[in-house]
């Protein structure tokens, strides 16, 4: 059976959970990436010209708070043993990949890093990676 037959074969109601886990999890991402990377532009701005570094710690890890919040119930809607449609190697591997992504957006818009073709490169093998994962062989 190959994945298209898998895909068309899974409930309606799997497909909802992967599309909200899939959902969470760009959320959860997003605040995580901000959580650990954003603070970097902290001394751009007025307000955090001065913090130190445990005030800094302090704002990250209220913003990771809200990963939180949506990584948990990502995962336990997501997980087969739950009902949902994704192993726990799957889990993983989809949000690697939307970790990736979501870094990538971030670091163009607020760093405006510019991507040489060996990120891109790098990038594609872990695509090439999540399909992998996913085959059934």
């Amino acid at each position: 059976m190959n994945n298209l037959t898998l895909y068309v074969c899974i409930s309606k109601r799997q497909k909802m959970k992967a599309f909200i886990t899939i959902f969470f999890l760009i959320i959860s991402n997003t605040f995580m990436t901000f959580a650990w990377y954003g603070h970097l532009k902290f001394k751009e701005m007025e307000w955090g010209r001065n913090l130190g570094l445990f005030s800094v710690i302090l704002i990250s890890w209220g913003m990771a708070f809200f990963e939180y919040l949506f990584q948990v119930p990502a995962n336990r809607v997501g997980f087969e043993e739950n009902g949902g449609p994704f192993s726990l190697v799957q889990l993983k591997t989809v949000q690697e990949a939307i970790t990736l992504i979501i870094f990538m957006l971030f670091s163009m818009i607020f760093f405006k890093q510019k991507f040489e073709w060996n990120h891109i490169v790098g990038f594609c093998l872990i695509v090439l990676a999540v399909f992998v994962i996913f085959k059934k062989w």
